[in-house]
């Protein structure tokens, strides 16, 4: 769901940020996409609510949209480069590949010179705990690559098991992560300084 998101907004920039059925159709779609999934709108809207909390996704209907529009926020959150950007879409859509699946894949999201461009972007997100080598198929020469986006990332088995998804084991939290986590709850502390504020004018004594 993520990876749709960010492939949108470099494949349809018109369309995006996306309404709650374009996002559904863009997650089922049968191109480009490994497994090929069947989510329903309320798997969605759950997926959007746990992204949102973690600050990867956002509500970003403007005045006089008549559907609700969503957005991600990977590039701020994580602070990532357009290079990292497309390297990511294409492994939350399309699951582990190699370097030479990569470049292929990422065309048409970003264009990288060469081999050993990529690899470097590769490696980048390496330094991050953003991806990870996943080993060698048998036959294969090149290693293939997977991302490590946590318990929201979209690496389900195949099409029933579009929840199992969000419950597989995490990692271990990397920089960035730690980084989102710890401002979400500074900023929940404001929030609850303004509150009890509010709630302490509303209970004083007007005198």
């Amino acid at each position: 769901m993520l990876g749709c998101l960010l492939e949108k907004q470099r494949t349809t920039p018109d369309a995006y940020p996306l309404t709650l059925n374009a996002l559904r159709l863009a997650c089922n779609q049968a191109t480009n996409r490994d497994p090929v999934v069947d989510y329903d709108e309320h798997t969605i809207r759950e997926a959007l609510e746990r992204l949102g909390r973690i600050r990867w996704t956002r509500y970003a209907s403007g005045q006089g949209s008549r559907a609700p529009k969503y957005r991600h926020m990977l590039d701020e959150t994580l602070g990532i480069a357009p290079d990292e950007q497309a390297v990511l879409t294409v492994l939350l859509l399309r699951g582990p590949q190699t370097p030479g699946e990569l470049k292929t894949r990422t065309d048409r999201l970003h264009h990288f010179a060469d081999l050993a461009a990529l690899q470097g972007t590769l490696e980048r997100l390496q330094a991050r705990d953003l991806v990870r080598s996943a080993g060698r198929r048998p036959g294969q020469k090149e290693e293939r690559w997977e991302h490590l986006l946590g318990e929201d990332d979209e690496r389900a088995p195949g099409p029933s098991s579009a929840e199992s998804a969000w419950s597989a084991p995490a990692p271990t939290l990397g920089r960035d992560r730690l980084t989102a986590l710890e401002a979400e709850v500074r900023d929940l502390r404001e929030e609850l300084a303004a509150l009890r504020r509010v709630v302490d004018g509303m209970t004083g004594d007007p005198c």
